[in-house]
Protein backbone atom coordinates (compact mmCIF):
# COMPACT_ATOMS: atom_id res chain seq x y z
CA UNK A 1 0.00 0.00 0.00
CA UNK A 2 1.36 3.45 -0.95
CA UNK A 3 1.68 5.85 1.98
CA UNK A 4 0.36 9.38 1.59
CA UNK A 5 2.70 11.51 3.70
CA UNK A 6 1.56 14.87 5.00
CA UNK A 7 3.90 17.85 4.55
CA UNK A 8 4.94 17.62 8.19
CA UNK A 9 5.65 13.91 7.84
CA UNK A 10 7.66 14.53 4.68
CA UNK A 11 9.75 17.15 6.47
CA UNK A 12 10.28 14.78 9.41
CA UNK A 13 11.28 11.95 7.06
CA UNK A 14 13.69 14.22 5.16
CA UNK A 15 15.23 15.46 8.42
CA UNK A 16 15.65 11.90 9.67
CA UNK A 17 17.37 10.80 6.47
CA UNK A 18 19.63 13.84 6.56
CA UNK A 19 20.62 13.12 10.17
CA UNK A 20 21.14 9.45 9.37
CA UNK A 21 23.38 10.42 6.47
CA UNK A 22 25.31 12.75 8.76
CA UNK A 23 25.87 9.94 11.25
CA UNK A 24 27.50 7.69 8.65
CA UNK A 25 29.16 10.54 6.81
CA UNK A 26 32.39 9.64 5.01
CA UNK A 27 34.93 12.43 5.17
CA UNK A 28 37.97 12.73 2.97
CA UNK A 29 41.03 13.32 5.12
CA UNK A 30 44.38 14.34 3.68
CA UNK A 31 47.71 13.53 5.29
CA UNK A 32 51.22 12.58 4.25
CA UNK A 33 52.66 9.07 3.89
CA UNK A 34 55.30 9.96 6.51
CA UNK A 35 55.46 7.63 9.51
CA UNK A 36 54.28 10.21 12.03
CA UNK A 37 51.05 10.79 10.07
CA UNK A 38 50.26 7.16 9.28
CA UNK A 39 51.03 6.35 12.93
CA UNK A 40 48.52 8.82 14.39
CA UNK A 41 45.77 8.37 11.78
CA UNK A 42 45.82 4.56 11.58
CA UNK A 43 43.31 3.96 14.38
CA UNK A 44 40.66 6.39 13.15
CA UNK A 45 40.77 5.45 9.47
CA UNK A 46 40.74 1.73 10.27
CA UNK A 47 38.02 1.82 12.92
CA UNK A 48 40.19 0.90 15.89
CA UNK A 49 38.59 3.62 18.00
CA UNK A 50 35.07 4.99 18.40
CA UNK A 51 34.52 7.30 15.41
CA UNK A 52 31.06 8.43 16.56
CA UNK A 53 29.49 7.30 13.27
CA UNK A 54 32.08 8.94 11.03
CA UNK A 55 34.04 7.05 8.41
CA UNK A 56 37.11 8.41 6.68
CA UNK A 57 38.55 8.23 3.19
CA UNK A 58 42.30 8.83 3.56
CA UNK A 59 44.17 10.65 0.79
CA UNK A 60 47.95 10.47 1.19
CA UNK A 61 50.02 13.18 -0.50
CA UNK A 62 53.23 15.15 -0.05
CA UNK A 63 52.90 18.04 2.40
CA UNK A 64 53.21 20.76 -0.24
CA UNK A 65 50.53 19.04 -2.32
CA UNK A 66 48.37 19.00 0.80
CA UNK A 67 49.06 22.71 1.22
CA UNK A 68 47.94 23.32 -2.37
CA UNK A 69 44.80 21.25 -1.81
CA UNK A 70 44.10 23.27 1.32
CA UNK A 71 44.21 26.52 -0.64
CA UNK A 72 41.65 24.92 -2.98
CA UNK A 73 39.59 23.79 0.06
CA UNK A 74 39.62 20.25 -1.33
CA UNK A 75 39.44 18.18 1.85
CA UNK A 76 37.22 18.84 4.88
CA UNK A 77 39.99 17.53 7.17
CA UNK A 78 43.67 17.80 6.28
CA UNK A 79 47.24 17.97 7.47
CA UNK A 80 49.00 21.14 6.37
CA UNK A 81 52.03 23.25 7.18
CA UNK A 82 51.58 25.93 9.79
CA UNK A 83 52.93 28.43 7.27
CA UNK A 84 50.06 27.51 4.95
CA UNK A 85 47.54 27.73 7.80
CA UNK A 86 48.71 31.27 8.53
CA UNK A 87 47.30 32.20 5.10
CA UNK A 88 44.19 30.01 5.45
CA UNK A 89 42.75 30.98 8.83
CA UNK A 90 39.58 32.22 7.12
CA UNK A 91 38.95 28.72 5.72
CA UNK A 92 40.17 26.33 8.43
CA UNK A 93 40.33 25.87 12.19
CA UNK A 94 43.05 23.97 14.02
CA UNK A 95 42.38 20.72 15.88
CA UNK A 96 44.00 20.26 19.28
CA UNK A 97 45.50 16.82 18.53
CA UNK A 98 47.73 15.55 15.75
CA UNK A 99 50.20 18.42 15.40
CA UNK A 100 53.95 18.16 14.88
CA UNK A 101 55.65 20.61 17.25
CA UNK A 102 58.67 20.31 19.45
CA UNK A 103 62.24 21.19 20.25
CA UNK A 104 65.10 19.97 18.08
CA UNK A 105 62.86 18.70 15.29
CA UNK A 106 63.00 21.56 12.81
CA UNK A 107 64.14 21.59 9.18
CA UNK A 108 67.84 21.72 8.35
CA UNK A 109 69.76 23.76 5.81
CA UNK A 110 72.45 21.59 4.20
CA UNK A 111 75.02 21.86 1.41
CA UNK A 112 77.94 19.92 -0.04
CA UNK A 113 80.44 22.19 1.73
CA UNK A 114 80.32 24.90 4.44
CA UNK A 115 78.70 28.22 3.50
CA UNK A 116 78.74 31.55 5.33
CA UNK A 117 75.51 33.48 5.98
CA UNK A 118 76.52 35.91 3.23
CA UNK A 119 77.05 33.05 0.78
CA UNK A 120 73.69 31.49 1.69
CA UNK A 121 71.89 34.80 1.11
CA UNK A 122 73.40 35.03 -2.37
CA UNK A 123 72.96 31.36 -3.29
CA UNK A 124 70.25 29.28 -4.95
CA UNK A 125 68.35 27.45 -2.22
CA UNK A 126 65.99 24.50 -2.62
CA UNK A 127 62.95 24.60 -0.35
CA UNK A 128 60.34 21.82 0.07
CA UNK A 129 57.48 24.02 -1.12
CA UNK A 130 56.58 27.72 -0.99
CA UNK A 131 54.10 27.37 1.89
CA UNK A 132 55.96 24.87 4.04
CA UNK A 133 57.02 25.92 7.53
CA UNK A 134 60.55 25.09 6.40
CA UNK A 135 60.36 27.89 3.82
CA UNK A 136 58.97 30.29 6.44
CA UNK A 137 61.80 29.52 8.87
CA UNK A 138 64.42 29.88 6.16
CA UNK A 139 63.05 33.34 5.33
CA UNK A 140 63.27 34.31 9.00
CA UNK A 141 66.88 33.15 9.28
CA UNK A 142 68.02 34.52 5.92
CA UNK A 143 65.74 37.47 5.06
CA UNK A 144 68.05 38.69 2.29
CA UNK A 145 68.01 35.42 0.34
CA UNK A 146 65.95 35.74 -2.84
CA UNK A 147 66.73 32.73 -5.04
CA UNK A 148 64.39 30.16 -3.46
CA UNK A 149 63.42 27.17 -5.59
CA UNK A 150 60.49 24.96 -4.53
CA UNK A 151 61.36 21.27 -5.04
CA UNK A 152 59.63 18.16 -3.71
CA UNK A 153 61.36 17.24 -0.45
CA UNK A 154 62.92 13.93 -1.57
CA UNK A 155 64.54 15.55 -4.62
CA UNK A 156 66.38 18.25 -2.69
CA UNK A 157 69.50 16.24 -1.86
CA UNK A 158 69.93 15.00 -5.47
CA UNK A 159 69.56 18.62 -6.67
CA UNK A 160 72.38 19.70 -4.35
CA UNK A 161 74.56 16.78 -5.48
CA UNK A 162 74.06 17.76 -9.13
CA UNK A 163 74.89 21.41 -8.35
CA UNK A 164 71.44 22.48 -9.54
CA UNK A 165 71.21 24.44 -6.27
CA UNK A 166 73.90 25.49 -3.80
CA UNK A 167 72.01 24.34 -0.71
CA UNK A 168 68.65 23.02 0.39
CA UNK A 169 66.25 22.88 3.30
CA UNK A 170 65.48 19.27 4.22
CA UNK A 171 62.59 17.85 6.24
CA UNK A 172 61.16 14.45 7.22
CA UNK A 173 63.45 11.44 7.30
CA UNK A 174 66.26 13.20 5.40
CA UNK A 175 67.26 14.98 8.59
CA UNK A 176 68.38 11.59 10.00
CA UNK A 177 70.44 10.49 7.01
CA UNK A 178 71.97 13.56 5.31
CA UNK A 179 75.36 13.27 7.09
CA UNK A 180 75.99 9.69 5.95
CA UNK A 181 75.50 10.90 2.39
CA UNK A 182 78.26 13.47 2.81
CA UNK A 183 76.27 16.70 3.26
CA UNK A 184 77.23 19.50 5.64
CA UNK A 185 74.83 21.09 8.13
CA UNK A 186 74.73 24.84 7.53
CA UNK A 187 71.91 25.85 9.90
CA UNK A 188 69.43 24.05 12.12
CA UNK A 189 66.40 26.22 11.40
CA UNK A 190 64.43 24.75 14.27
CA UNK A 191 67.16 25.69 16.73
CA UNK A 192 67.23 29.17 15.19
CA UNK A 193 63.49 29.54 15.90
CA UNK A 194 63.86 28.24 19.45
CA UNK A 195 66.74 30.62 20.22
CA UNK A 196 64.75 33.57 18.85
CA UNK A 197 61.42 32.77 20.54
CA UNK A 198 61.96 30.28 23.36
CA UNK A 199 59.00 28.32 21.94
CA UNK A 200 58.65 24.90 20.28
CA UNK A 201 58.65 24.99 16.50
CA UNK A 202 55.21 24.50 14.88
CA UNK A 203 55.72 22.37 11.76
CA UNK A 204 52.38 20.88 10.75
CA UNK A 205 48.87 20.66 12.12
CA UNK A 206 45.51 19.03 11.43
CA UNK A 207 42.67 21.32 10.46
CA UNK A 208 38.95 21.19 9.67
CA UNK A 209 37.15 23.37 7.16
CA UNK A 210 35.11 26.14 8.73
CA UNK A 211 32.05 25.27 6.63
CA UNK A 212 31.58 22.02 8.61
CA UNK A 213 28.98 22.35 11.39
CA UNK A 214 30.47 23.12 14.79
CA UNK A 215 29.17 19.79 16.13
CA UNK A 216 31.05 17.93 13.39
CA UNK A 217 34.25 19.89 14.05
CA UNK A 218 34.11 18.91 17.71
CA UNK A 219 33.31 15.30 16.82
CA UNK A 220 36.32 15.08 14.49
CA UNK A 221 38.49 16.63 17.21
CA UNK A 222 37.39 13.95 19.69
CA UNK A 223 37.96 11.11 17.22
CA UNK A 224 41.42 12.35 16.31
CA UNK A 225 42.38 12.62 19.98
CA UNK A 226 41.25 9.01 20.49
CA UNK A 227 43.33 7.94 17.48
CA UNK A 228 46.47 9.62 18.84
CA UNK A 229 45.89 8.19 22.32
CA UNK A 230 45.41 4.71 20.83
CA UNK A 231 48.60 5.03 18.77
CA UNK A 232 50.64 6.09 21.79
CA UNK A 233 49.23 3.26 23.92
CA UNK A 234 49.55 0.62 21.15
CA UNK A 235 52.62 1.64 19.09
CA UNK A 236 52.87 -1.70 17.27
CA UNK A 237 49.27 -1.64 16.06
CA UNK A 238 50.07 0.70 13.18
CA UNK A 239 53.40 -0.86 12.17
CA UNK A 240 52.05 -2.56 9.04
CA UNK A 241 50.26 0.60 7.87
CA UNK A 242 53.32 2.75 8.59
CA UNK A 243 55.64 0.39 6.71
CA UNK A 244 53.25 0.18 3.77
CA UNK A 245 53.66 3.90 3.05
CA UNK A 246 57.24 4.42 4.24
CA UNK A 247 58.68 3.63 0.79
CA UNK A 248 62.25 2.34 1.21
CA UNK A 249 62.71 3.75 4.71
CA UNK A 250 64.28 1.29 7.15
CA UNK A 251 62.37 0.22 10.24
CA UNK A 252 64.93 2.07 12.38
CA UNK A 253 64.34 5.33 10.51
CA UNK A 254 60.56 4.84 10.72
CA UNK A 255 60.89 4.52 14.49
CA UNK A 256 63.14 7.60 14.74
CA UNK A 257 60.70 9.57 12.61
CA UNK A 258 57.76 8.72 14.87
CA UNK A 259 59.77 9.34 18.04
CA UNK A 260 60.83 12.74 16.71
CA UNK A 261 57.55 14.11 15.41
CA UNK A 262 54.95 12.47 17.68
CA UNK A 263 55.12 13.86 21.20
CA UNK A 264 53.09 15.63 23.90
CA UNK A 265 52.03 18.32 21.42
CA UNK A 266 50.60 15.63 19.15
CA UNK A 267 48.34 14.51 21.98
CA UNK A 268 47.30 18.07 22.80
CA UNK A 269 48.73 21.44 21.85
CA UNK A 270 48.23 22.71 25.38
CA UNK A 271 48.94 26.30 26.36
CA UNK A 272 52.57 26.19 25.23
CA UNK A 273 51.73 24.70 21.84
CA UNK A 274 49.01 27.26 21.23
CA UNK A 275 51.40 30.03 22.25
CA UNK A 276 53.92 28.72 19.69
CA UNK A 277 51.32 28.76 16.90
CA UNK A 278 50.12 32.24 17.80
CA UNK A 279 53.75 33.37 18.12
CA UNK A 280 54.52 32.22 14.60
CA UNK A 281 51.42 33.92 13.19
CA UNK A 282 52.11 37.15 15.08
CA UNK A 283 55.64 37.15 13.68
CA UNK A 284 54.14 36.69 10.20
CA UNK A 285 51.92 39.72 10.87
CA UNK A 286 54.94 41.79 11.94
CA UNK A 287 56.73 40.85 8.73
CA UNK A 288 53.60 41.65 6.69
CA UNK A 289 53.29 38.07 5.45
CA UNK A 290 49.69 37.88 6.73
CA UNK A 291 47.23 40.49 7.98
CA UNK A 292 46.20 39.10 11.36
CA UNK A 293 45.49 36.16 13.67
CA UNK A 294 41.96 34.74 13.87
CA UNK A 295 40.27 34.94 17.27
CA UNK A 296 38.64 31.51 16.82
CA UNK A 297 41.63 29.73 15.30
CA UNK A 298 41.39 26.69 17.58
CA UNK A 299 38.49 24.22 17.62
Amino acid sequence: MKLNLTSAAKVAATTYLALKHLQVMKLQIGYSPCPNDTFIFDAMVHGKVDTEGLTFEPILEDVEELNARAFAKTYPVTKLSYHALAHLQHSYRLLDAGSALGEGIGPLLIAKSPLSSKQVSAASIAIPGKFTTAAFLFRLAYPEASDLRPIIFNEIEPSISKDEVAAGVIIHENRFTYAERGFELIQDLGSFWESETGLPIPLGGIVVRRDLPQEEQLKIARVLRRSVDFAMANPQSSSEYVAMHAQEMSEEIQYKHIQTYVNEYSVSLGERGRAAVRGMFEMAVEKRIIEGVAEDLFV
